[in-house]
């Protein structure tokens, strides 16, 4: 057992999103995470990315749903303002029946203009129309009434539902996740500075709305650990790289792009990645871990699973039996 303990929750996304979305290989990944003690598998939604995109993360979770027992099934930004508030709530429900209750919810609002045209949702009423939608589900998975005597079914197994996170990036996001008195979920490319200031912002928002901050403190970050220098020089090698296509974005992405590999990756030796890990929860209160994935390709997947591996031992994870 290592310093770090058993409290610190660990999830991660899958590390090679399968072209065509095979539910087999989708689902062997969550298998893996889960025997090795991960605590949560979490999806993201995208759209209009070719053969990488995920339109549907409650889809593809469904059919990880089939495949384990106990990792928990998470969405990083299901965005609210595309849906149908009472078909998004039913879509919720069905995942977390399927699962036996094990869906955590972190939606979001999404940012870039083409999505909002292609959808037809006006871009400037984000806010409003994600606040409507969310309250509208809550109120339809607690069993008010949707119109004249019909109730939302099934309804979810957790009570009174699923948790839900909200996925913030920018001042006002903060501040609306903040009034809701909800969870946190950082951008994954954001500084630990940067979260820092974050963070603060969000629980002065909880406090204007008299509301405690959520116990939850989760943080996305890319994780690599090995003993084995010549895989960890190729890994920075390839996140330099990364880091040069990110600058290459323009609007508040470009802006947000981290000066350093250090400023938004744990990389290193297990004991280079303990000593980053509790950085982390010294500075911002760290109680969820959620490893990505490199964003790039030139690395086999058994890389990203043997420092999958690594980092669960070095929580102090249980590793189940095949």
């Amino acid at each position: 057992m290592t310093a770090l303990g058993l409290d610190l929750h660990l999830g991660c996304t899958p590390w090679h999103v399968p072209i065509g979305g095979r539910a087999d290989q989708l689902a062997a990944q969550a298998a893996f995470a889960e025997r090795h003690g991960y605590e949560s598998f979490w999806l993201p939604e995208s759209h209009f990315g070719g053969a990488g995109a995920i339109p549907e993360p409650l889809m593809l979770l469904a059919a990880v749903a089939a495949a384990t027992r106990r990792i928990r099934l998470a969405t990083t930004s299901y965005l609210l303002p595309l849906r149908h508030p009472l078909q998004a709530a039913e879509q919720v429900a069905v995942l977390d029946q399927l699962s036996g209750g094990r869906v955590i919810l972190g939606v979001g609002r999404g940012y870039a203009p083409e999505l909002f045209e292609a959808f037809n949702v006006s871009r400037s009423s984000k806010r409003e129309i994600f606040a409507d939608c969310l309250n509208a589900m809550r109120e339809a998975w607690q069993g008010k009434p949707l119109g004249g005597a019909a109730t939302l079914a099934p309804e979810p197994v957790q009570k009174p539902h699923p948790p839900i996170w909200v996925a913030a990036f920018g001042p006002k996001a903060l501040a609306q996740a903040g009034a809701l008195g909800l969870p946190y979920l950082a951008s994954p490319m954001e500084s630990l500075a940067t979260l820092e200031a974050n963070y603060a912002q969000h629980r002065a928002a909880c406090a204007a709305a008299g509301l405690e901050p959520p116990p939850e403190v989760p943080v996305m970050r890319t994780v690599f650990v090995t003993e084995d220098p010549a895989a960890l020089a190729h890994v920075r090698g390839l996140l330099e790289r990364q880091l040069v296509q990110m600058r290459e974005q323009t609007g508040a992405i470009r802006r947000a792009v981290p000066a350093r590999i250090e400023d938004w990756a744990i990389v290193g030796s297990p004991a280079e990645v303990e000593d980053e890990i509790e950085r982390y929860r010294e500075r911002l209160g760290m109680t969820h871990l959620i490893a990505t994935r490199l964003r790039v390709a030139g690395t086999e997947a058994s890389v990203f699973q043997d420092s999958l591996a690594a980092l669960a031992e070095l929580t102090g994870k249980e590793v189940l039996a095949a």
